[in-house]
């Protein structure tokens, strides 16, 4: 049976692995395919198509949107995007721009928080990519103020902690127009992020954003239990 990988980042975002690195991984486990679906920007696909050619490997060119949602967090997965694509390279100036402008933001508040952090330092664990909300967390738990990643979300940086700070993003529908104007195939990225009530209650935020033009859920995902994944499977 082949296997494959639809959900991937590099350090071109919050990734720890290279886009040559990762595809090198994904071949030594054995996957057939890879998507690389960086969030909100397609710096690593160049570099990731050309190492999967080399290895002999299907390779799906991705990203990840950030989405504006009233409660908890909604991502899309665009998948066979064209990343030339004149109206995705003006959404993703603009996304981009937000990015930048909130982590000094994020780094003010942590600093009235007791938790003097730089952009020296950010830049420095982003490798040259787009840093982000996981980069901070990192350098917190490098420098002990947190044990994990994860608390460093639930305690400091996820939405309505002390130290978030919102940023413009795109409408599921911009988002979702964005991916399809570029050729895309636009898919819900791990739906347990929405919080949903129950399984009406998702099956609901689908079927709406499906009236936009939403193709796919992403079912599978390791933060995902077999119950919900069985839901999402259902829907």
């Amino acid at each position: 049976m082949k296997t494959c990988d639809l959900h991937t980042h590099t350090t071109a975002s919050d990734g720890s692995d290279t886009p040559g690195e990762l595809i090198a991984l994904a071949r030594s486990v054995g996957l057939s395919a890879i998507a690389i679906t960086d969030h909100d920007t397609t710096s690593g696909l160049a570099s990731g198509a050309k190492a999967s050619e080399e290895l002999g490997m299907e390779f799906i060119p991705g990203i990840e949107l950030s989405v504006s949602f009233p409660r908890g967090n909604m991502h899309l997965l665009g998948y066979y995007i064209n990343q030339e694509s004149a109206s995705l390279k003006s959404v993703l100036a603009k996304v981009q721009a937000a990015r930048a402008e909130r982590n000094p933001r994020i780094l003010a508040r942590l600093q009235e928080l007791g938790i003097p952090l730089s952009m020296d330092e950010l830049e420095k664990i982003s490798k040259g990519g787009q840093i982000g909300r996981p980069h901070i967390a990192r350098i917190m738990v490098e420098k002990g103020y947190v044990k994990s990643v994860s608390q460093a979300f639930d305690k400091y940086l996820k939405k309505g902690a002390p130290a978030y700070a919102p940023k413009s993003i795109l409408s599921p529908e911009q988002a979702i127009t964005t991916v399809k104007e570029a050729g895309g195939i636009p898919v819900l990225a791990h739906p347990f992020s929405l919080m949903p009530s129950d399984e009406q209650d998702l099956e609901q935020i689908v079927i709406d954003l499906k009236e936009h033009g939403l193709m796919g859920m992403e079912c599978y995902y390791s933060e995902h239990d077999q119950a919900f994944t069985a839901v999402c499977l259902s829907i």
